[in-house]
C-alpha cells in the first residue's frame, strides 16, 4: 500500500489508490485480445484455467472498441529482406502464390 502511495503522488493522480491490480489484469487481456482476437492465447497468457474465465475480455473489447473490424493492412514481398522488414513490424504471413509471399496486420 505504501508504493501504491508513492506512486499517486508521483504521478500526480489521487485516486490511483482506488485502482485494484486485477484492473490492470482485464486491461492487459482486454489489449491482448484487440490484438490478436485468439481468446485461447489471452487464457494461457493470463493463466486462466478456462475459456469462461478468458470470456470476460471479448465483452470489454466490444465495449471499449465498438464493433470488429475485420480490415488489414496486406503487403506482397518476394525477397528475403522484405520478408524479414515485414515480419519485424508485426506482419503476419498469410499464403504464397507465384513466388509471392503475403502478409498481412490488423488495421
Amino acid at each position: 500500500m505504501i508504493q501504491r502511495e508513492r506512486l499517486m503522488w508521483k504521478i500526480s493522480y489521487p485516486n490511483f489508490t482506488e485502482i485494484h491490480l486485477s484492473t490492470f489484469r482485464h486491461w492487459k487481456g482486454t489489449m491482448e485480445y484487440h490484438k490478436t482476437h485468439d481468446l485461447e492465447y489471452v487464457q494461457k497468457l493470463l493463466g486462466r484455467k478456462g475459456i469462461r474465465n478468458a470470456m470476460i475480455y471479448i465483452n470489454l473489447e466490444y465495449a471499449y472498441f465498438g464493433e470488429y473490424n475485420e480490415d488489414f493492412h496486406v503487403k506482397v514481398a518476394s525477397v528475403p529482406n522484405e520478408i524479414k522488414a515485414l515480419l519485424e513490424v508485426g506482419f503476419e504471413y498469410v499464403c504464397e502464390k507465384d513466388g509471392l509471399m503475403f502478409f498481412r496486420k490488423r488495421k
